[in-house]
């Protein structure tokens, strides 16, 4: 049975939420490049296994539903490009471009502007979500509004889905966490084009120093936790 159709008990709930490290969890949603330029067979640039954009569309699909169900804001961060140019001035991903065995040698012509490969995956963008569409490189918050938009919604806890484990979901985790966020990891809510190894080994590497880690369904109940508690807040009891 779907883990979201029996949610784990409150106090369960309330003891993970007590594990983030902030007393009152302010949650919001990080949905990272869940854009048909690595998610769409048909026009991704630099595609993620067809089984794999499958099942993640359809993971960040209901994991989405349920947090925009509780309350939580929801930030879609795209990578969007103005031209080849913004690209090939990261020396690495030159590299890329110059090895045809790498899996991310279409970099120099991945998501510039105009491209189908921008927008983000049909059933996943809400009217009432937010989208930050100048990302231009692994870390969501560089040359970005991003932290700008959750402060002012009042976030102090990240959910983090998205493409790809082992560079924007790892380094945006990262920044996050530098930057004093609780960050949590929505283990089934994320993946990678480069293979299930380096999948893992980012998951290893954030478990132990950056984020918590967890399936989408404890994510759920534990942001079901923290809003019964913001709503509790003052209330005699």
């Amino acid at each position: 049975m779907n883990d979201r159709a029996e949610p784990l008990g409150a106090d369960a709930g309330r003891a993970m939420a007590a594990d983030v490290g902030v007393d009152r969890p302010r949650a919001a949603v990080v949905a990272i490049d869940c854009h048909r330029g690595h998610l769409d067979p048909e026009v991704a640039t630099m595609p993620a296994a067809p089984d794999v954009a499958a099942r993640l569309v359809e993971a960040n699909r209901a994991f989405l539903d349920g947090a925009r169900f509780l309350g939580l804001p929801v930030v879609h961060c795209v990578a969007t490009y103005r031209d080849a140019g913004e690209i090939a001035a990261n020396p690495f991903w030159r590299t890329r471009a110059r090895d045809p065995r790498a899996t991310r040698r279409n970099v120099l012509r991945h998501n510039i502007a105009g491209m189908p490969g921008c927008e983000v995956m049909p059933g996943l963008r809400h009217p009432s979500d937010a989208v930050v569409a100048t990302k231009k490189r692994y870390d969501c918050f560089v040359a970005t509004d991003l932290d700008f938009l959750l402060r002012a919604r009042g976030a102090n806890t990240l959910l983090i889905t998205g493409i790809n484990t082992n560079s924007c979901v790892l380094a945006t985790a990262i920044a996050a966490n530098v930057r004093d966020y609780a960050v949590v990891v929505v283990r089934d809510c994320v993946d990678t084009m480069d293979g299930r190894a380096h999948h893992d080994a980012a998951l290893l590497c954030l478990s132990t120093a950056f984020a918590h880690v967890v399936d989408s369904g404890e994510a759920l109940a534990m942001a079901a936790a923290w809003t019964r508690g913001a709503a509790t807040e003052g209330v005699p009891a």
